[in-house]
């Protein structure tokens, strides 16, 4: 099964919780097809924990993108180990894109932000994913 990814980022400050992000991000998604307008809606939003909220779920809802969120149980005062088992399908492929986030940390530049301005920032985070691409092209 052959898909077509697009890479997608919003810059901010690092005071916004990744719940806000989400909404402009999906908004910016553009899938080309052969004829006509391109997609703008996925079919399935995978995210963890920090994720689940009624209204979260309700909004992706509304516009007819499946959710597949694990619950965050806030009774609990020791979290449970181990993958959520009633999650679905889709959550199982959510390691590779932790383990992306996991390969852009070898670029301490980006870990660890020296530079003052954005678009320096942003200049090493393209050259950071070219590299990466370049890297896999030629394993």
């Amino acid at each position: 099964m052959a898909t077509d990814c697009r890479l997608v980022y919003i810059w901010t400050g690092a005071q916004h919780h990744e719940i806000r992000l989400a909404e402009p991000t999906l908004q910016s998604i553009r899938v080309p097809k052969k004829r006509g307008r391109p997609w703008t809606r996925p079919k399935e939003l995978v995210a963890d924990k920090a994720y689940d909220s009624r209204s979260f779920r309700k909004s992706f809802r509304k516009r007819g993108i499946k959710t597949t969120i694990p619950s965050f149980d806030r009774n609990r005062k020791k979290p449970r180990r181990g993958r959520p088992i009633h999650v679905g399908q889709g959550y199982r492929r959510r390691w590779i894109v932790e383990r992306c986030f996991g390969w852009m940390d070898n670029y301490r530049r980006l870990v660890v932000r020296y530079e003052r301005y954005l678009h320096i920032y942003k200049a090493f985070y393209l050259v950071a994913l070219i590299l990466w691409c370049v890297n896999r092209i030629l394993k």
